[in-house]
């Protein structure tokens, strides 16, 4: 269970490796393989792995650590399966970003800051189409409207294993009523966000992720996050219940 993992240093391979696959993601749209992390910076099979196994410890990606390969799933914001949020750049689609609070981020990356990207998503409850339009981490656009960001699970069950469930809890919704709808759909409670408390969660990743190499480690502590929520005006009750 990484929870309240003490923070840590990480490895040069770590670092590097973590560059790496941003630049590379960022550039084509899906995450490497081994061969192309080989071929860039001279990892073995073993400290490739490894040093994936380092990131995902630090809630940085997602490895499925059964695989021969080390098949990367996630790494944050990107996702390599269909997710519920496609992000369109130049026009064009360029990748599955990890979930709707990823979103509010992911124009942030440098490759990507100062233009303007797209997202098309849609709303949990009825799956009615949501696009939302951003640069850096200002919305420009939204339609039919600003929409919320439904947290269906706690911060205390969050990266119980990896971030995959945490990410697939992080929904688009309509309005709170459709909120409401969906949490009698899939029998959960949940927090609603504003882009904008959106936006504040996000910020501190935002503004390093790719910015600064040696960014450390984020560990997850649930009732700092629950506490930071709540600073930014989100109603947290079904979080304290």
């Amino acid at each position: 269970m990484p929870q309240n993992v003490p923070a840590f240093t990480w490895t040069d391979d770590a670092v590097r490796l973590r560059a790496f696959v941003y630049e590379f993601w960022c550039e084509h749209g899906v995450g490497p393989n081994l061969r192309d992390v080989h071929e860039a910076l001279g990892m073995s099979r073993r400290q490739a792995l490894q040093a994936y196994k380092e990131l995902e410890l630090g809630t940085i990606c997602v490895i499925d650590t059964e695989s021969l390969n080390g098949n990367l799933l996630k790494c944050q914001p990107f996702s390599s399966f269909p997710s519920q949020v496609k992000a369109y750049v130049d026009g064009r689609f360029h990748s599955f970003a990890g979930c709707a609070m990823e979103s509010v981020a992911y124009p942030k990356m440098p490759p990507f800051s100062g233009k303007e990207v797209r997202f098309e998503s849609f709303c949990a409850c009825c799956l009615a189409p949501v696009t939302t339009v951003a640069k850096d981490l200002d919305l420009v656009s939204a339609d039919p409207h600003p929409p919320l960001i439904h947290v269906s699970l706690s911060p205390f069950e969050w990266n119980n294993v990896d971030i995959t469930r945490m990410c697939d809890s992080m929904n688009f919704v309509l309005d709170a009523d459709h909120a409401e709808r969906f949490e009698a759909q899939v029998g959960r409670r949940g927090v609603l966000f504003t882009l904008d408390q959106a936006r504040g969660l996000v910020r501190g990743t935002a503004d390093s992720r790719m910015w600064d190499a040696h960014w450390g480690v984020v560990p997850v502590m649930p009732e700092i996050i629950i506490d930071f929520a709540a600073s930014l005006g989100v109603d947290v009750t079904a979080w304290r219940a």
